[in-house]
């Protein structure tokens, strides 16, 4: 009987040994969750024994149970680097077609030839779909998809509205508007220019000009604070501004009296390029916008400038030469401009449009949420990095590589993002490391390495005890 307690001694000492073994060789696996031996002792007897007196049949694993604790982060600078602080798993498959899952804490990824994100073994991350403004279409791994990221220039994006605040001097001395020239400054008060893009991508310069009106005072009744804008882009064979030809808003407005519009034809200008029109915008005593063609903000709608089309629109000549859409306005949105009595400034001008964009990065935001972004700015938004947690840890089943698969002890994958509910952050530029203790498990070594001595010299003793009776005569 000693013999085989012993025996099952040293068959544990061994488990415990090995155990720690591959948890100080996996020290520096990225990922990797260390495991804990953990034994039992076995004890039988029949009925009739004597348990007051029964000792115990030895000892026995009863399992080797991984430790799911955080590891200590790495970083890095591999934006494909991702690590979990907290709760999840990343879900990748062998495939692309396919839904059978394994789940990893180990964030190393890298991009394979075809420019999908992969684990070392091949395995692709998986990912929400996500709307063109980067909220999720639903967090369900029957939808997840492989996470790729583009190798194509980023979409030109067609300018349509460009948006401005400014102050015009009040002090200015009125002009006569229809006698505006974009050749003779003398014409115009002051004058502002934007990069605007065609649906091709190609750059033009759109430039504003800003026409005190001096004829409305003089009108029966007179109309005072009225300023006229004149619009050109781009210029001519000859260097001549072309006229951008503006219509105002759609609707009438109720300051229609005050928003007659004007024609300027600058002496000399080729026919071909066409004429100025300029657009109304009345201030009231206080400074504060009034009108724009006639529309009132906060009353009428629609309280903008527009172009009537740049291909066909600015004048006879146009400016889309190059096959982009002719058809292109652009609506000149003034963003509550202001007469005082003070230089002429823009305080604000930004447009929508954008050139051809080259890929110039990828981020991943800690709620998992992946970003392309180009250098024309823009950014399109690529899917939302899946996160799975599951009731039980300890049940998944180890697959090697960092890996794990779900079984009935671990209960089914729950699905969700990172950052919400009992799901951890993703941190970009990072990697979890191994959760082992170095420490410790030298300790735990020299421990094992003891039982199996001390079951070692049992097995020794009850050797020799037999060995002596085998001797009397």
């Amino acid at each position: 009987m000693s013999f085989n307690i012993a025996l099952s001694g040293i068959s544990v000492a061994q488990k415990d040994l090995n155990t720690t073994a591959n948890n100080i060789a996996n020290t520096n696996t990225t990922g990797f969750k260390g495991s804990r031996a953990e034994f039992s002792d076995v004890y039988a007897q029949s009925v009739f024994g004597g348990g007051k007196t029964k000792v115990g049949d030895g000892g026995s694993t009863a399992v080797v149970a991984q430790q799911f604790s955080q590891g200590s982060l790495k970083f890095t600078n591999n934006s494909l680097d991702l690590a979990v602080t907290g709760n999840g798993f990343y879900a990748t498959t062998p495939d692309l077609e396919a839904r059978d899952m394994t789940f990893t804490r180990a964030g190393n990824f890298k991009l394979d030839d075809d420019n999908f994100v992969v684990t070392n073994q091949g395995s692709f991350l998986q990912v929400y779909p996500v709307n063109s403004d980067g909220t999720s279409q639903g967090v369900s791994l029957s939808t997840t998809e492989a996470l790729r990221i583009p190798d194509s220039a980023g979409v030109p994006v067609a300018t349509t509205e460009v948006e401005m605040t400014m102050n015009v001097d009040s002090t200015s001395t009125g002009l006569d508007p229809t006698l505006f020239d974009p050749n003779d400054n003398s014409t115009y008060h002051a004058s502002s220019s934007i990069t605007v893009f065609d649906s091709l991508g190609e750059s033009h310069i759109q430039t504003t000009y800003y026409v005190k009106d001096g004829v409305g005072p003089t009108l029966t009744p007179p109309v005072d604070n009225r300023w006229y804008v004149f619009s050109s882009i781009d210029a001519d064979a000859n260097g001549n501004p072309i006229p951008v030809d503006l219509n105002g808003s759609t609707s009438a407005g109720t300051d229609a009296t005050t928003a007659t519009p004007v024609t300027a034809a600058p002496t000399g200008y080729p026919a071909g390029d066409g004429d100025f029109v300029g657009v109304a915008i009345r201030f009231n005593a206080q400074g504060e916008i009034a009108s724009i063609n006639g529309n009132e903000p906060g009353t009428d709608p629609q309280p903008f400038i527009q172009s009537q089309g740049l291909g066909n629109g600015a004048g006879e000549a146009g400016v889309l030469t190059n096959g982009a859409d002719g058809s292109q306005s652009i609506i000149i949105d003034f963003d509550s401009p202001t007469q005082f009595a003070s230089s002429f400034e823009v305080t604000a001008l930004e447009q929508d449009g954008a050139t051809v964009g080259r890929l110039t990065g990828v981020t991943i935001a800690d709620d998992g949420l992946v970003s392309a972004n180009y250098s024309n700015g823009t950014v399109d938004y690529l899917g939302r990095v899946a996160l799975v947690r599951f009731a039980n840890d300890q049940g998944l089943q180890q697959v090697g590589n960092a890996s794990w698969k779900e079984t009935i002890s671990s209960g089914q994958p729950l699905a969700g993002e990172a950052n919400t509910g009992t799901f951890g952050t993703i941190v970009s530029n990072a990697l979890e490391q191994s959760n082992v203790d170095i420490t410790q498990e030298l300790v735990d070594l020299i421990t094992a390495q003891k039982s199996f001595q001390a079951n070692s010299r049992a097995l020794d003793i009850n050797s020799q005890l037999q060995q002596n009776i085998l001797q009397i005569r």
